[in-house]
């Protein structure tokens, strides 16, 4: 996949005067397959935004200039949906909410804390690790506050994001078609978990 290698040079030189040189490869070999890549999948989950290769360095003390990886994102809620990810690592898919707003945050942990929403949730999450999905999401080093620290699901109430992951990596399947199914099958085993965060993690009006 010449996009592996495309970004394992740009890890080694991520100046503008290599990108300007090498944008040619990045329209061919990253964001054409990847415009391709979610437009197979749209008619099932959605259209997806492919995020800018550009870095924002205003208020990063990590000034150089280009992303070295690119990332897709379907939301089917405010910061929740899927992803799929190609860099030197090789190719993650993922899903889930990315950050909670306070007011979602909030109705989150209610939603956790409620025994039959919660217990829900465990169940969707267990059966997603037994699959080979690996949680993720920050987490607080300590209880949130007005919840006991004794609270059944007290490790799911300090997160304040939460989101399911495999990292595919370089298996062959990347140089093939076949990763449109791979990335798809991924896409609907994280789906219960995604859709239960965009329906109970969704602030409610007063």
């Amino acid at each position: 996949m010449a996009a592996l290698d495309f970004y394992d040079d740009l890890e080694v030189d991520n100046t503008r005067s290599w990108w300007d040189a090498n944008k040619h490869i990045y329209q061919d070999a990253v964001l054409a397959p990847m415009q391709a890549l979610t437009a197979a999948l749209a008619d099932e989950f959605g259209p997806a935004k492919i995020f800018r290769p550009y870095r924002d360095v205003r208020f990063s003390k990590e000034k150089t200039p280009y992303k070295t990886h690119q990332g897709a994102f379907v939301a089917i809620a405010p910061e929740t949906g899927y992803y799929v990810e190609v860099s030197p690592r090789g190719i993650r898919t993922g899903g889930g909410c990315y950050w909670f707003a306070p007011p979602r945050l909030a109705a989150f942990r209610a939603a956790v804390d409620n025994a039959i929403l919660g217990a829900d949730l465990e169940k969707r999450l267990a059966k997603a690790t037994r699959m080979g999905y690996e949680v993720g999401g920050d987490t607080l080093k300590t209880k949130p506050r007005g919840y006991d620290a004794e609270h059944p699901r007290i490790a799911l109430l300090r997160h304040k994001s939460l989101t399911l992951g495999r990292h595919i990596g370089f298996e062959p399947v990347i140089h093939t078609p076949g990763l449109i199914e791979e990335v798809r099958r991924d896409w609907r085993a994280i789906r219960p978990v995604t859709e239960w965060l965009a329906e109970y993690a969704e602030a409610r009006p007063e």
